[in-house]
């Protein structure tokens, strides 16, 4: 069974008739990088989770195929409203009870030390205050509970780089606010998480956004 529990939005999400668009598009667009290495990266990340899950930014539900069963309760937020539609429908194509929740990461309606387990793929690089973010998982994971994350990250290749900046602002209309070149990880570090990543590319993806960061976070 699917719940949708509506909250107040800090802001509301940038070119709406554009993000509706990605919600029909996301799934096509990212299908090559899926099966060039992205599914297994997410079913192998995910396999770590356990207890009470929460999923930032659940965007069509990319995700919900690999969660494991020992979970013992899912809820999925997302702000977008056609998003959220594209969530439900994969979610009962999946026979996967969770929780919908209308919420930013910024913002999340849930109650301190709440989650075992906070899941971000591809999320954090399109908050507009990642720190806030960042300090709303802090606030809503238990003392011994975990981040588990697959992130866009600046890349360390100076050219790369270099084309990750000039081409920040037409990408970042086009994907919906992702900045691709953000550094994800010293923002995790700094807001006080210990971190255990290691690199992915990105395969069959466009080249700026090859560089990515999976692994695990904790308070």
């Amino acid at each position: 069974m699917t719940n949708i529990v509506g909250t107040e939005l800090l802001s509301r999400p940038p070119s709406p008739a554009w993000l509706r668009i990605m919600a029909l598009v996301y799934d096509p667009f990212c299908w090559l990088g899926e099966i060039a290495g992205m599914k297994s990266r997410r079913r192998a990340l995910l396999a770590e989770a356990h207890g009470r899950v929460v999923e930032i930014g659940a965007g069509t539900g990319l995700n919900v195929a690999h969660y494991p069963d020992r979970i013992t309760e899912l809820t999925l937020t997302e702000p977008v409203a056609a998003m959220r539609r594209k969530l439900s429908h994969r979610l009962q194509r999946h026979a996967r009870a969770a929780q919908i929740v209308d919420a930013p990461a910024e913002r999340l309606p849930l109650d301190d030390a709440s989650a075992d387990t906070v899941v971000s793929t591809l999320v954090l690089c399109t908050v507009d205050d990642p720190e806030a973010a960042l300090r709303e998982i802090a606030r809503v994971l238990r003392p011994d509970g975990q981040l588990l994350f697959i992130e866009h990250v600046r890349a360390s290749s100076r050219f790369l780089a270099t084309c990750q900046d000039i081409l920040d602002g037409p990408w970042r209309r086009f994907a919906g606010g992702c900045r691709c070149n953000r550094a994800t990880v010293e923002l995790m570090r700094a807001c006080g998480f210990g971190v255990v990543a290691g690199d992915m590319v990105w395969r069959g993806m466009p080249p700026i956004v090859h560089p990515l960061i999976v692994g695990r976070a904790t308070r």
